[in-house]
């Protein structure tokens, strides 16, 4: 086995043919184990890095199988990664909520008397009525659209609340 002149590969024109010699097998290497969703040239890239921080621990001999592990190890990484993601994504939130069943109940039967009354409006207070508590719209705007004063929107709303209590007084 030759020796090596250089116990560590911190020189840059060394490190630069390592790169142009390993590179594009490295990342073939990767791409055909591990597929391209992966990112398989940032992974390179990666290697490279980690390559140059620990240069002087790294001698010419080693470098190849330290850049195939390190980089083999950050996709292993990665997948791992990927995994959890996608259990998280899998998961669905609590669905239950602190309500009691009578309360839900309760509730759907309030919605189903309130769509009843709503329906038995009057056309006018249906529409002032809904353009102002389910739009939020002020009275002068809903006077502005229906081409009417804001007394006449006023009666129309006040008129359609009394008679939505009228017919909701049970609950």
């Amino acid at each position: 086995m030759p020796k090596d002149l250089n116990d560590h590969i911190c020189n840059e024109q060394l490190f630069e043919k390592l790169f142009k010699t390993h590179g594009k097998n490295l990342h073939d290497f990767l791409y055909y184990k591990f597929g391209s969703h992966l990112n398989p040239q940032d992974k390179v890239q990666e290697a490279f890095i980690k390559l140059w921080e620990n240069c002087k621990k790294v001698t010419p001999s080693k470098a190849k199988s330290y850049l195939f592990t390190v980089a083999n190890n950050l996709m292993l990484n990665e997948v791992a990664h990927q995994k959890v993601v996608l259990r998280h994504q899998e998961t669905k939130p609590k669905s239950s909520t602190n309500e009691t069943p009578q309360f839900v109940l309760e509730e759907s039967e309030y919605m189903e008397k309130l769509q009843k009354a709503i329906s038995n409006l009057t056309e006018a207070q249906r529409v002032a009525f809904l353009l102002n508590r389910i739009e939020g719209k002020k009275h002068k705007e809903i006077a502005a659209l229906l081409d009417i004063s804001t007394k006449a929107v006023e009666k129309r709303i006040y008129g359609a609340l009394k008679q939505l209590r009228k017919e909701i007084d049970g609950i």
